[in-house]
């Protein structure tokens, strides 16, 4: 059964990040995938030192979510991130861990696992942050799932959030749009395999030219 893993980088439980995550859970199973939520925000999670001890182990120095959370990516077919705004950007908390998560990761293939970031804001601030979430799917030759709009919901509170009509049910026809892609994936990789995916050039002009 494919699974998509979610991640909730707010720290409430039960918040407006949480009200759009558990609509889009409700569809992918009724779709029939599997889904687990992972809550990120409300955890301590120092970002990356820079320290590359990574790339000789296999995974982050510091012992935390980070490593935990590897292996739930790597059997995965699909990856939510889901984040409220904080001064026009995603949660602090969330940022490291996803910085942490994928560099460390860089022996963990995610090439063409579906992914998808959804942002819940009082007002402002969604779509700058919705471009910085979607950057970590693209330099990781992960395809964006999109929706009928950008994937947000409004609301101070998961009360308010449950009003946003349009958001709700932006945040279920992403669900079905993740969970087409998908199965659309698995069934070319079953018929044809995977694309080719070069990998060796490395610019960085170290001549100084």
């Amino acid at each position: 059964m494919p699974k998509v893993l979610l991640l909730n980088g707010s720290p409430h439980k039960n918040g407006c990040t949480a009200t759009a995550l558990q609509e889009m859970i409700r569809v992918l199973n009724d779709e029939g995938l599997e889904t687990e939520l992972l809550e990120v925000g409300g955890r301590s999670i120092r970002g990356c030192i820079a320290c590359n001890k990574c790339r000789e182990s296999g995974q982050c120095v510091f012992r935390d979510m980070v490593n935990e959370t590897a292996p739930k990516l790597a059997a995965a077919d699909g990856l939510v991130v889901g984040s409220p705004v904080y001064y026009g950007s995603p949660n602090g908390t969330l940022i490291s861990f996803l910085d942490r998560l994928f560099y460390s990761t860089s022996k963990i293939s995610k090439h063409l696992k579906v992914g998808a970031a959804v942002v819940s804001c009082r007002r402002g601030g969604n779509t700058a942050s919705f471009d910085v979430l979607n950057k970590y799917f693209t330099i990781s030759s992960m395809p964006v799932a999109s929706s009928s709009y950008w994937n947000q919901v409004h609301g101070f509170t998961a009360d308010d959030v449950k009003k946003d009509l349009e958001g709700l049910q932006t945040m279920r026809n992403l669900a079905r749009n993740m969970a087409f892609m998908i199965r659309a994936i698995a069934a070319e990789k079953e018929r044809s395999g995977m694309p080719e995916r070069e990998t060796g050039a490395f610019t960085s002009f170290p001549d100084g030219k």
